[in-house]
């Protein structure tokens, strides 16, 4: 690929292969431009399709491994099956869908970072210069606390959430500095921390259950703080994770289908959203463009659960 020569470490270079293993569609490429800011953001890379594969392009080269090994790092956990999150809905506002599918992408990251820090932590890809400039680039997000309210508070909390996952054991290192500049939204974070993420998630489902989790706390955290909820129960789909017995048994055993009052975001036509009847997670959308008489309905809730999801090509994740 065009762009500068950069080095990569052999368990960088690892990690690409492991995902161009596992790539259907082509191969994966690396490619680097851009300068050296100083620290590290995840915004600093950004994923292109093409006719036979991916780019995966570095826009700041500060650190290369770092950033590369994280792209990588959740490319390969989706090809191992850990689930998906899809925008199916739309609020009909193209401004207002944007901002719900940033912070709720960005959730559902923080979830996936406790895997992705723990590899690159084990494979010495995470040392204590990563740690300056993920500090760094904290600083280079947020403003410091003022007193009273301001409108970046969701904002802290999700920056701030995600450096606690980051830093694990290493945190007391950095607390003087984030509870000087940010210390209500630095107690929130832990205090979220706690309650979702008290313990390592051990598979794809038990990831998929702290999503479902962080998407209800932090939505308790906003209204504490008298702001807007999320709503990602309902906005964002999240793959089901479904045991063998699960996919056999009828679909109105294991999920509820609704009405949506928000618009199909592809067709702008009426939806229905499947929940799952045991966390009341959106995890499918059904287009009302097609037609669904109460016959169908009663069909439908009939059929097998996997026969369902399969023929409505719907994504979904087999419990071992």
């Amino acid at each position: 690929m065009a762009g500068k020569a950069v080095e990569l470490k052999p368990a960088t270079q690892n990690l690409l292969d492991q995902v161009n293993a596992l790539y259907p569609q082509g191969s994966v490429f690396l490619d680097f431009t851009g300068d050296q800011v100083g620290y590290v953001r995840h915004d600093q890379a950004r994923q292109t399709s093409l006719a036979g594969g991916l780019v995966i392009t570095l826009t700041d080269l500060t650190n290369p491994d770092y950033t590369a090994s994280h792209e990588l790092l959740h490319l390969l956990m989706l090809l191992r099956g850990f689930p998906q999150i899809f925008f199916q809905l739309s609020l009909g506002d193209d401004q207002l869908d944007e901002q719900m599918m940033i912070m709720a992408t960005d959730l559902y990251n923080v979830a996936m970072h406790q895997v992705i820090v723990a590899e690159q932590r084990e494979h010495g890809l995470i040392d204590e210069q990563t740690e300056q400039q993920y500090l760094a680039g904290i600083h280079a997000t947020l403003t410091d606390e003022q007193t009273g309210d301001d409108d970046e508070r969701t904002l802290r909390l999700l920056t701030l959430l995600d450096a606690i996952v980051f830093f694990g054991d290493h945190l007391d290192q950095v607390r003087a500095d984030l509870t000087t500049r940010y210390p209500v939204a630095l107690a929130a974070a832990e205090q979220l921390h706690a309650d979702v993420f008290a313990k390592a998630p051990e598979s794809p489902f038990a990831l998929r259950r702290q999503v479902v989790k962080l998407f209800n706390a932090f939505d308790a955290q906003m209204q504490a703080w008298g702001l807007p909820a999320l709503h990602n129960a309902e906005y964002t789909t999240l793959s089901p994770a479904l045991s063998e017995r699960q996919l056999r048994l009828k679909v109105k055993q294991v999920f509820e289908i609704f009405h949506s009052e928000m618009k199909n975001r592809e067709h702008k036509s009426e939806s229905y959203v499947g929940f799952r009847r045991n966390d009341h997670q959106n995890s499918f959308v059904l287009d009302a463009e097609v037609e669904w008489s109460p016959e169908k309905f009663v069909r439908l809730y009939d059929m097998p659960v996997q026969d369902f999801l399969d023929q409505n090509s719907i994504p979904y994740i087999v419990r071992k």
